[in-house]
């Protein structure tokens, strides 16, 4: 886990698992893959297989440990609901979630299937704010299986933007994240696609989050949007 996150919309990371596989455009250069490289070579236990799919029992309870209560990303080194983690892992994450209860969970996945399909067995506590990834809007079916779900609060984030997405649907979600890819190989995000999103959630009084316009250098785009830096965050459920 680290305590200070680099992420922008988060204070903290915790992945109980690590490793994926690509299921999408949005997944091409995965920054995830790259670092979880570098650790393995880094010799950090938890990376010895690299990106290969890995549970993780010792790091299940670590948030109970956190007195400070936090925003935590969960699994930002992998996808909670990839097909290789068993539903009882999944479980028992949330488990952890529910019982740390001072803590704000962010869950972000790009495997809405899944995550529509064990929805009646999760228990959703009010903490735990259920997101998935959208980086065109040939996957905005993934935000009408978020809103299946009984998720207390639900978001979408629209990264790496790749392709606009007009015709994509924002009813129902309580926060919208939009950012540009970064790093080797960035793609661009043009100017409109960002402002189609925020013209959306001002008219439907959404919480907005701009990360950042990417690019190979991310901090020389910067993440402002006609000189204004947008940090909405949506409120906590009581």
């Amino acid at each position: 886990m680290a305590s200070n996150s680099a992420i922008e919309w988060t204070d903290a990371t915790w992945n109980p698992t690590t490793g994926c596989t690509k299921v999408s455009p949005g997944c091409t250069h995965c920054y995830a893959e790259r670092l979880s490289y570098r650790l393995k070579a880094m010799g950090r236990a938890n990376y010895a297989s690299g990106f290969q799919i890995t549970t993780h029992q010792s790091s299940l309870e670590l948030p109970l440990k956190w007195k400070r209560p936090r925003h935590i990303f969960v699994n930002s080194m992998s996808d909670l609901f990839h097909e290789g983690i068993p539903d009882e892992f999944i479980l028992a994450v949330f488990d952890t979630m529910t019982r740390a209860s001072g803590h704000q969970f962010q869950v972000l996945t790009k495997r809405s299937e899944r995550l529509r399909v064990l929805d009646p067995l999760l228990p959703w506590s009010p903490n735990i704010w259920m997101g998935v990834s959208v980086e065109s809007a040939d996957y905005g079916y993934r935000l009408d299986h978020l809103r299946q779900t009984r998720a207390a609060v639900k978001f979408v984030s629209f990264e790496p933007l790749i392709g606009p997405v007009e015709n994509v649907r924002l009813t129902g979600l309580n926060w919208v994240i939009v950012g540009g890819e970064s790093g080797p190989g960035a793609r661009p995000m043009e100017k409109a696609w960002v402002m189609d999103v925020l013209t959306k959630c001002q008219s439907a009084g959404t919480p907005f989050f701009f990360k950042q316009w990417g690019g190979p250098v991310r901090k020389k785009a910067g993440r402002e949007i006609d000189g204004r830096t947008w940090n909405q965050m949506p409120l906590p459920k009581a």
